[in-house]
């Protein structure tokens, strides 16, 4: 929002949420009732087109957030070396808002302006119509307009709400107050309203200036520098008709330059052109290895089929909030499989985050395979080698830690890690699973005065640590499956081993569970039980009486660590797992040993340290 809302700052169907689309159902419906009454050779073409030239434009507005977001991650020929945060991401979720107004104008035009209808395929003197009028009275008038809105009574009351994102994304080009963007509609309406009073306008043309303003928009804020030197090079001239996203990050840094739309000509004219442009620009293409180097790296990899829609690069509406399953995911299973079948056929890992916090830079790769891949032998020896190649490529890059999120520490996979230590002796890079923390925050989760706890699922090798420490603290640990007892019971120290023991009965009201609970055992517990959970993954089924769960393994970042906007997985916002908390502490601290295999850190040291940087227990829930 504006700093001082003026009049029609906010949407006029905002109440409506999702529902919002059915402003254009009217015209829809009345499209496909013109197709039915009339058939395809009667009727207006040009009317039926805006649907799909609609669908066709959040498709490329998409894209651009998916590209940006990627290149963004890795670094590279990035602007402004900052941030965003998840008030950012809120604010401009509603990018889509300026597509229904497009469109609920793009119908009123085809109805209602004489020459919008039955328009032919083709014209190509309205498209030169169209050239002309926007690199004139569209790009001088909206150079004035734009200088106007930086005046403080219109700043404070409209074009400070666009102005709150320092560090752009491409969707940033379209976050408006309602009656700023209805002056951008009209004024980029001229052109098309021009052709159709002219008799000149055709689909194509129409739809050709759509995605050029669509393209030139994104890109401008897109944060990564695109435009190569050699086209500037081959046609000197082209530095006045077309920006670069260099030459328009300046305006969102220093407020008071670079006006122009696309075509920075009006700023040369009225010497309102940054001087730091050119320099800005050539920088921005260089590609600085010492700003590129990473020192933590945090492996994962997709869980469900429609998680890649939750990542990062993906939606960012969905990726800023914990991941659950939605039911019209499922009307988009023919794209998760194609996604699946693309990132199964992907070679290595990709960037999805970065992050940074105290110097320390840190990027989080993912895996190109699914959870379920992870469950199949054949499969096995192919995750293998895609995490030994990220690991040494990561070593390569000189990262000082490589932390195993999920199933890319599995111990039937890579004995947590440390097969590739036995591979690559000399590795620089330490390769941490997270063990100690993970079974530090169980640990503590625990209420104060518990005296008993159930140990109850598959036991890990966190589970390990979590039962020894609660055996050294006096607190009873009953285990349900009498077969991992049997194995845990060795690995107890002798002067505490009576508190481990076996029971299918077990009235504590502390649970700890792994993977592998089952829900007839969940029910076993008593009203009022405290779930705590030991594993990567969340229990799959959840009473709904008044039981109570505790995140997976995880803590509350600080403030310090930034460019936070997007959850982890199921975890709330600004919380991480406790298993990528532990690479960021292994690099923060200095340590330099390996924790992997059946190696675990000290636990109340690597506690203190998360605490001491300033991460915090996650309130129960």
């Amino acid at each position: 929002m504006a700093t001082n809302p003026g009049l029609f700052t906010e949407w006029p169907w905002k109440k409506l949420g999702s529902f919002k689309y059915v402003l254009l159902a009217p015209w829809v419906a009345h499209g496909w009732y013109e197709v039915a009454t009339k058939g395809w050779r009667e009727v207006d073409l040009g009317y039926i087109a805006i649907l799909p030239s609609l669908l066709l434009r959040m498709l490329h507005n998409q894209a651009w957030i998916t590209i940006s977001r990627l290149q963004n991650a890795r670094g590279r020929r990035q602007i402004v070396r900052r941030g965003i945060e998840f008030d950012q991401v809120d604010r401009e979720r509603n990018w889509d808002d300026q597509i229904i107004l497009s469109g609920i104008l793009l119908y009123l035009g085809a109805l209602y302006v004489p020459g919008g209808q039955h328009l032919p395929l083709w014209r190509t003197d309205g498209a030169g119509l169209i050239a002309l009028l926007h690199a004139g009275p569209v790009e001088f008038l909206y150079y004035w307009f734009h200088r106007a809105l930086h005046h403080h009574f219109l700043y404070t009351r409209y074009h400070s709400h666009h102005h709150s994102s320092i560090v752009t994304e491409p969707i940033t080009s379209v976050i408006h107050p309602f009656a700023e963007l209805v002056a951008y509609e009209l004024l980029f309406s001229i052109p098309l309203i021009a052709c159709a009073l002219t008799g000149t306008a055709s689909i194509i043309a129409f739809e050709m200036y759509l995605i050029y303003i669509d393209f030139m928009n994104n890109m401008g804020h897109c944060n990564f520098e695109l435009v190569p030197s050699w086209l500037f090079t081959w046609f000197p001239p082209l530095k006045y008709l077309m920006y670069t996203p260099s030459f328009h990050s300046l305006h969102h840094t220093q407020f008071r330059t670079n006006y122009s739309l696309f075509m920075p000509f009006y700023d040369y004219i009225y010497n309102t052109m940054d001087k730091s442009s050119d320099t800005l620009y050539e920088n921005s293409l260089k590609n600085n290895e010492e700003e590129e180097a990473v020192d933590v790296v945090h492996l994962t990899h997709l869980t469900t089929l429609h998680s890649i829609y939750h990542m990062r690069p993906g939606f960012a509406e969905f990726a800023s909030r914990p991941y659950v399953s939605r039911w019209y995911m499922r009307m988009m299973w023919p794209l998760s499989w194609l996604s699946m079948v693309l990132t199964w056929t992907y070679g290595s890992s990709f960037t999805v985050e970065r992050n940074v916090m105290k110097k320390i830079r840190m990027q989080s790769w993912a895996i190109p395979r699914y959870s379920f891949h992870y469950g199949l032998d054949w499969e096995k020896e192919a995750i293998n080698d895609l995490i030994e190649k990220a690991v040494c490529e990561a070593d390569k890059n000189g990262a000082k830690v490589v932390s195993l999120g999920l199933l890319n520490q599995a111990h039937t996979l890579n004995k947590s890690g440390e097969q590739y230590l036995l591979k690559y002796p000399k590795l620089g890079a330490r390769i941490v699973d997270g063990t100690s923390l993970a079974a530090a925050v169980v640990v503590n989760s625990i209420p104060q005065g518990t005296d008993q706890a159930i140990l109850a699922g598959n036991v890990s090798k966190v589970a390990r640590a979590v039962a020894q420490a609660l055996c050294k603290k006096n607190i009873k640990v009953t285990m349900t499956n009498k077969q991992d007892y049997h194995l845990l019971k060795p690995e107890i120290p002798e002067t505490v081993a009576d508190n481990l023991s076996f029971s299918k009965t077990g009235t504590a009201k502390v649970w700890l569970i792994g993977d592998g609970l089952d829900s007839a055992e969940q029910f076993r517990a008593q009203k009022g039980t405290l779930f705590i959970p030991y594993s990567q993954f969340p229990p799959k089924m959840v009473r709904k009486d008044s039981c109570s769960y505790s995140t997976t393994p995880a803590m509350a970042v600080p403030k310090t660590l930034q460019n936070v906007h997007s959850c982890e997985n199921w975890l709330p916002r600004r919380v991480m797992s406790a298993w990528r908390i532990a690479g960021i502490l292994h690099a923060l601290e200095g340590w330099n040993e390996h924790e992997c295999g059946d190696k675990v850190l000290d636990m109340d040291k690597v506690w203190s340290a998360a605490i001491m940087h300033g991460f915090c227990p996650v309130a129960q829930g």
